[in-house]
Parts: structure tokens; C-alpha cells; sequence
């Protein structure tokens, strides 16, 4: 860096501050626009898109359906965030931080919202009884883990992800400062499964969460970072990531709600049915003439 930077006595936003997603920035909440959300035949409705909190959501849900809970049947509808899909009126009502995943739970007297990735996932898992131990210490484990990734993943994503990948510019001073906390957290993941299969006992929501975000960034999805990363050197993270990858539920949920890569046939873009992965990912779809 090779200019001084002095910040001014206030702060003003400038609408053109650069990098992938200057274009839906900004310093204030609420709706750009009205349009209601669409709802589907199940009681869970989820509005999201496929990044990694978004994943998180969708691998848990079709876990469940593997796991015979039939219950958990839901609609997955598409939240384009590039285009300030998030922003509508029926999204902030649902969100009113306006960021996916973003679920509806119809099924009781009255329609119950739930936003936050975190916050899903603990939903989820008390309502269907699943992938959250029982025993009071493991269950307390668990806990501590799906907390360590929803605090600790903003520094892999907003920090070293948008310096490393989306900013306008490359600057060493954040790169450094943010690959230092990646690896830092990396190695904390590697210590603990080096003495652990999973973060808590059994696979949970502890793992589906941290999964989502370091699981696909040693495995090479995430700011095509792994090699500057050195992500093979976390040999018990890799372990575990090739074994939660290796899931088919890990798969399906993957691909609800993908808009983007080049292998359409991990795009499902819209999931109202288990039939759809086999019969609307984009590979399948016609393309519009």
C-alpha cells in the first residue's frame, strides 16, 4: 500500500466503492422493492441461495429426508443475491437483515420466520429431533462448535475471502492479516479432529456448519485459495472433509439453490420435490430460445 489513507471526522458512503458486489452495498436497511415471496406445497419454505450459509441449511434438510423424516419436505426458492433479490419486501419481512438462508415453518397455528443460518440449524434440529446429541456435555460440545463457525467465518469470508478474491484491488497488509487468521483457525480444526471423527461425538449440525464454509475451502470450492492456503498440510481437516463430502445428502444439498459454476448438473436452482435432482437441474432444463 502505497498511499496514506486518512479517514475523515464522518464517514459518507460512496455508492461506487468497488469490488464483485458494489452493486448491492449499502449502509442502510429495509426493502428496495415490493414483491411478495412465492410459497410452495410443504410447510418449510427456505429462501436462499447456494454460498455457504446457505449450504448449511440445505444439507441439513436433506439429511433429514435421508434420515426418514419425512416432515422435513420443504420448497427451496432461489434468492439471486447479485440482484438484490434479498431486498424485497417479502425477504426483509422474513429477514429484516436482509441476508440468506431465510426459512418459513407453516406448519403450526401460526407462520414461524427464522433467519440466520445458526439459528436454523438449532430450529431444525429440535423440531426433528436429530443430528444434535442428547447427552447434556456432547450436546453443550456441539453447541461451542456451531458458535466457534458462525463467529469465526466472517473473518474466512468478509475478510480473507473478499481481499484474497473480490476486492478491487489486491493489498498485502489485509491478505496477510486474513490468511494468518484462516490458517489460525484451520489449525485449530486440525488439532481437535485429530483426537475426533466429528467436533461432538457424532456428525451434527456442528459439522454440517463448519463443513460449509472450511470443508469446501481445503477442498478447493471456496476463493480458489487452497493451494496459498497449503490446505493439504491440515491432514485431519481434509479427512474429515472428504468423509462429510463423500455423503449423498452432502451432495443434494449442495446443489439446491446453486446459480452459479460451470457444471450444470450440480444447478438446481428451484427444489419443490426430491424428484427435481434427478429431473430439473440445469443440465436438464431446456435453454430458453
Amino acid at each position: 500500500m502505497t498511499d496514506t489513507y486518512t479517514p475523515p471526522k464522518v464517514w459518507t458512503w460512496e455508492a461506487e466503492n468497488g469490488g464483485q458486489f458494489a452493486n448491492i452495498n449499502r449502509p442502510i436497511a429495509g426493502k428496495t422493492h415490493d414483491k411478495a415471496l412465492e410459497i410452495g406445497k410443504h410447510p418449510l419454505q427456505l429462501y436462499s441461495l447456494a454460498t455457504p450459509n446457505g449450504v448449511k441449511v440445505t444439507i441439513l434438510l436433506e439429511e433429514l429426508l435421508a434420515a426418514g423424516h419425512t416432515g422435513a419436505e420443504y420448497d427451496a426458492w432461489l434468492v439471486n443475491i447479485g440482484e438484490g433479490n434479498q431486498f424485497s419486501s417479502g425477504f426483509v419481512e422474513v429477514n429484516p437483515n436482509s441476508k440468506i438462508p431465510a426459512l418459513m415453518d407453516h406448519s403450526g397455528d401460526a407462520p414461524q420466520r427464522v433467519f440466520e443460518s445458526g439459528s436454523i440449524l438449532l430450529y431444525l434440529a429440535e423440531k426433528f429431533g436429530a443430528f444434535m446429541p442428547t447427552d447434556a456435555a456432547q450436546k453443550t460440545e456441539m453447541m461451542s462448535w456451531l458458535f466457534w463457525q458462525m463467529g469465526s467465518a466472517p473473518y474466512l469470508g468478509g475478510g480473507f475471502g473478499h481481499f484474497y478474491a473480490y476486492a478491487p484491488e489486491k493489498f498485502e497488509y489485509p491478505i496477510d492479516r486474513f490468511s494468518m487468521e484462516a490458517k489460525r483457525q484451520l489449525d485449530v480444526m486440525d488439532q481437535h479432529l485429530a483426537e475426533h471423527d466429528y467436533f461432538a461425538g457424532s456428525y451434527s449440525i456442528a459439522d454440517m456448519a463448519i463443513w460449509s464454509w472450511y470443508g469446501q475451502l481445503v477442498l478447493g470450492r471456496l476463493y480458489g485459495a487452497a493451494e496459498f492456503l497449503d490446505v493439504a498440510s491440515y491432514k485431519n481437516v481434509m479427512r474429515w472433509a472428504e468423509a462429510i463430502d463423500a455423503r449423498p445428502a452432502v451432495t443434494r444439498g449442495r446443489m439446491v439453490n446453486r446459480a452459479f459454476g460451470d457444471d450444470l448438473s450440480m444447478q438446481l436452482h428451484e427444489r419443490h420435490d426430491a424428484s427435481d435432482f434427478e429431473t430439473k437441474t440445469q443440465d436438464k432444463i431446456a435453454p430458453e430460445i
